[in-house]
């Protein structure tokens, strides 16, 4: 069993999306040619609803893709069954400023594989990150743009995201592992 201790509420869940919305919208002058990418599958909700907040301080829509690092993983071969998601960037990627978005940056390896699913659509004039919560931990020098709350973790500890669009209540946990899981 796991020892679980709150670390966001929904309320803290939506102020730290709107300080990332504001963020990305002062770090991105040029709003017409931001695209927004949801890595499945943390970070696609997410990924919606800055889609939401942007539009309403742009007073336009960013277009707004999802994308599935599955194939791209250099840790394939030890995953065993890989469960594919769908991509889908309706937008072509060419040239434009793309804010990749996912719920937990961890060791790096995710946003790595993301980096090449991109650059497998085109070549970006430039890529952004922007997390729900850091947790520290990396492997690989990737590093954040825009991150709602930095968690310092334990490696056997976890960070559990549930979003309402799921059918859960908006939390972020830290779960301590017990001896035995």
């Amino acid at each position: 069993m796991a020892d679980e201790k709150l670390i966001l509420d929904a309320d803290a869940i939506q102020r730290g999306l709107t300080r990332i919305a504001h963020e990305i919208a002062e770090a991105n002058a040029d709003s017409a040619s931001v695209g927004l990418i949801g890595i499945q599958r943390g970070g696609v909700h997410l990924a919606g609803r800055l889609a939401k907040l942007l539009a309403g301080i742009w007073s336009h829509d960013a277009p707004l893709g999802v994308l599935d690092v599955s194939m791209h993983r250099d840790d394939i071969g030890q995953r065993g069954i890989v469960s594919v998601q769908p991509t889908e960037v309706p937008f072509d990627v060419e040239g434009k400023t793309i804010v990749l978005i996912d719920d937990v940056l961890f060791n790096g390896r995710t946003v790595r594989a993301a980096l090449d699913a991109v650059h497998h659509l085109g070549r970006p004039r430039r890529i952004q990150l922007a997390v729900l919560v850091d947790r520290g931990h990396r492997e690989l020098p990737i590093k954040p743009d825009f991150v709602g709350k930095n968690v310092p973790t334990a490696l056997d500890e976890r960070i559990e995201v549930s979003l309402s669009e799921t059918g859960d209540d908006d939390t972020v946990t830290l779960q301590s592992m017990s001896p035995n899981k």
